[in-house]
């Protein structure tokens, strides 16, 4: 009876892991094509592989599987060439888009939760007058009714010099992503409470200028900038519930070695929002307080920054996935099942 427990495990173990490994052995003929980074990668992911299957089926195929492909792994990282001055840009139009492909789930998740809080901000807005002045605060409120008296309603982003706003604004917004992020090891709720404090604060920004007479005004003069900021925002809570996802849901893995990657997997995702908040905040610095541009150049704005969002965090890592997928693959772990 043990014997047909252990077996079944082992063809669980093996199921779970089949493609990854395979597609692993494909990478490892043509080793051109992976950074050094990557094929550090993935020796210590098989590597951790091989001691769970060493421990639990020392002598199966599985393991003997795995043995092979870690040592060629091995023999790949000393006789590789030392890594490329490009490293940056590898990590950025290649690394981080082939495997971002995976958190589609939490990416889409986060945005959900995002939007339903927005909504939740709008509608206690509409229901109590007092809500938005709780949420904003008294001084920002008075500080914008006199704004709008004035008849200048987004002058607020023009208090500031443009370097002081672009560089304050920046730094912020990365701080707030690696709270978003570092908050999932709460098993995803810290992260949950973060993006529903800026979803509440939004949906009651703009339900107060709608309730103004303003929502256009407002909303073509804030979306210059925030299409990418809290775009990316959503994409730093991606990253914390990919952490709080390894806490949780472990599968095979130890839960200690699952949130290892997962804290892995989420860095690599805020550091990946660095350069759209960079530009977020030169947005907000020197554009944003542009407030009589004409509409259609603030919506050619919005449109680009949206597209761009789209196009690096769905679009390209799904396209490279899906062409990872048409690659030639090897058969030879189907022996072991």
């Amino acid at each position: 009876m043990g014997f047909i427990q252990l077996t079944m495990r082992e063809a669980a173990f093996v199921r779970q892991n089949k493609d990854k490994w395979v597609k692993y052995e494909s990478l490892l003929q043509n080793n051109r094509t992976l950074s050094p980074e990557r094929l550090s990668d993935l020796y210590v992911d098989l590597s951790d592989d091989l001691s769970y299957s060493k421990t639990f089926y020392p002598k199966s195929n599985t393991t003997r599987y795995l043995n092979t492909l870690a040592s060629s792994a091995h023999q790949k990282i000393y006789s590789s060439k030392k890594e490329s001055g490009n490293r940056i840009i590898t990590f950025f139009t290649k690394e981080f888009p082939s495997e971002f492909h995976k958190y589609q789930k939490q990416l889409l998740l986060s945005f959900l939760i995002f939007a339903l809080f927005s909504v939740i901000g709008a509608f206690s807005s509409a229901s109590d007058a007092a809500f938005v002045r709780s949420i904003l605060g008294d001084a920002y409120m008075n500080m914008t009714l006199e704004n709008i008296a004035d008849n200048d309603p987004m002058a607020v982003y023009k208090k500031m010099s443009e370097t002081d706003m672009f560089l304050g604004i920046t730094i912020n917004n990365i701080k707030v992503s690696l709270l978003a992020f570092s908050m999932g090891v709460l098993a995803g709720i810290g992260t949950v409470y973060l993006l529903m404090q800026n979803a509440i604060m939004l949906g009651s920004f703009q339900y107060f200028f709608y309730e103004k007479g303003l929502l256009w005004e407002s909303a073509r003069t804030i979306w210059i900038h925030g299409t990418i900021e809290i775009s990316v925002i959503i994409v730093a809570g991606c990253a914390g519930l990919v952490v709080g996802k390894s806490i949780l849901f472990p599968g095979t893995y130890s839960r200690l070695k699952s949130f290892t990657m997962g804290v892995k997997s989420g860095l690599k995702i805020v550091v990946s929002t660095i350069p759209f908040f960079i530009i977020a905040g030169f947005l907000e610095g020197f554009v944003t307080r542009l407030t009589s541009m004409p509409d259609f150049a603030a919506i050619l704005i919005i449109s680009t920054s949206l597209l761009l969002i789209l196009f690096y965090y769905v679009y390209y890592p799904l396209s490279l996935f899906k062409k990872s997928k048409n690659e030639p693959r090897i058969n030879s772990v189907q022996e072991t099942t």
